[in-house]
């Protein structure tokens, strides 16, 4: 059994850690001074010039196919390059991405819509999640009614990642009542602005600011259905699906940054005439951190691995975002805790940490339903104790 990278993984990974140590971990000070300020961390001018450096580096498009100009890059590549990007607390991803399902757009929706995202010319969100569907994503009640060369959408979507930023949107919306939205009963479109939808942002706790969009008698040309009618909810299952490989991922380089900091602090700080790390409650402390923190990485990276290999990798992928995200947040709070009062002071990242990765459990699927589908999957017999290992 072999655990051991390939060169060109190692490489990868080396090159963009190289990349974030010259053009991004300076910044970090800055960051922390303005959010101390209640500024914003990284504007976004600042963002669209690291990411046309990383372009000139090599890296656009970790995930694009190499024909749409990206690197087309395998899943596990991927997955080690968001943990390389969690390690920082700059909010900065690479660029060159679009949104997985853009790419069943026709041609004329790909030039319009898929080559300008990807460019970075505009912004997208995708948009499924209502008030009354968040986990239950088979329960949108958004409707979208045909009416001649149309269709009008009427109805909401809430917490939607870049809703206030986004000129269009990926809307799913229920285009047959009489069908199980599941099997034929909704449909995606392609959604501009300009057609007249709103939007408005949800204050967190964290840094995510969410939107909520409103859409009262959007007439959407029937030419802007993504993909086919009937094929929404397939569609945003698909979108929602790859977050559960790289939300784990981001946070095992978050929960690395983190006890790389606790380690310090356990080893530089003194109390009563001796570092706190020779305190059993400490060293135990970052002993379990590490412990956490390496089940969740090959959790997370055999899951990315089911990808490549084009195997069923919902089992897999959830027991990774539930592993992961469950992980950093015990790190995180074992890490502040290591660094008392400090810790929670806005002079270190950790307080902000403890914000950002408490969504990690809610989004793109809660913990809850990731064990709803690990359960049932044992339960009902989709998959057996062991069988990765057969």
């Amino acid at each position: 059994m072999d655990f051991s990278l390939s060169d060109e993984q190692i490489a990868v990974r080396d090159t963009v850690r190289r990349f974030l140590a010259r053009e991004v971990l300076p910044l970090e000070g800055e960051v922390l001074h303005r959010e101390r300020h209640g500024e914003t961390g990284l504007r976004h001018d600042e963002l669209v010039e690291l990411r046309e450096k990383a372009r000139t580096f090599g890296f656009w498009g970790l995930g694009t196919p190499v024909e749409h100009g990206g690197m087309g890059l395998d899943a596990v590549t991927q997955s080690l390059v968001w943990t390389e990007l969690g390690k920082t607390f700059v909010p900065f991803s690479f660029g060159g991405e679009a949104d997985n399902i853009l790419f069943h757009a026709d041609a004329a929706q790909q030039a319009e819509y898929l080559i300008p995202t990807i460019e970075g010319t505009r912004r997208s969100c995708f948009a499924i999640t209502e008030p009354g569907a968040g986990s239950d994503a088979a329960n949108i009640r958004m409707r979208a009614v045909r009416d001649g060369d149309s269709w009008v959408l009427n109805g909401e979507k809430t917490f939607i990642t870049g809703g206030h930023e986004a000129d269009f949107a990926i809307v799913v919306a229920v285009t047959d009542p009489e069908q199980d939205v599941r099997r034929g009963g909704a449909t995606a479109f392609l959604v501009d602005r300009e057609l007249g939808w709103t939007s408005s942002p949800i204050a967190t706790m964290g840094e995510a600011s969410p939107a909520t969009l409103v859409f009262e008698d959007v007439r959407v040309p029937a030419d802007k259905v993504l993909g086919e009618v009937g094929q929404g909810f397939a569609l945003g299952m698909q979108w929602i699906g790859r977050g559960r490989y790289i939300i784990p991922s981001f946070a095992t380089g978050v929960a690395e940054r983190a006890l790389q900091m606790a380690i310090g602090q356990a080893t530089t700080r003194h109390t009563f005439g001796r570092p706190i790390g020779d305190n059993q409650a400490i060293a135990w402390m970052i002993a379990d951190c590490e412990a956490d923190l390496e089940a969740a990485r090959w959790l997370t990276l055999r899951a990315a691995w089911a990808v490549d290999h084009d195997l069923d990798v919902a089992h897999a992928s959830s027991l990774a975002k539930l592993t992961g995200s469950l992980m950093v947040n015990r790190v995180v709070d074992r890490v502040m805790q290591i660094h008392g009062g400090l810790g929670y002071t806005k002079e270190l990242p950790i307080e902000k940490w403890y914000r950002q990765v408490r969504l990690f459990r809610i989004f793109e699927g809660t913990d809850e339903m990731q064990r709803l589908i690990i359960s049932r999957d044992l339960l009902r017999g989709y998959t057996r104790v062991g069988a990765h290992l057969a």
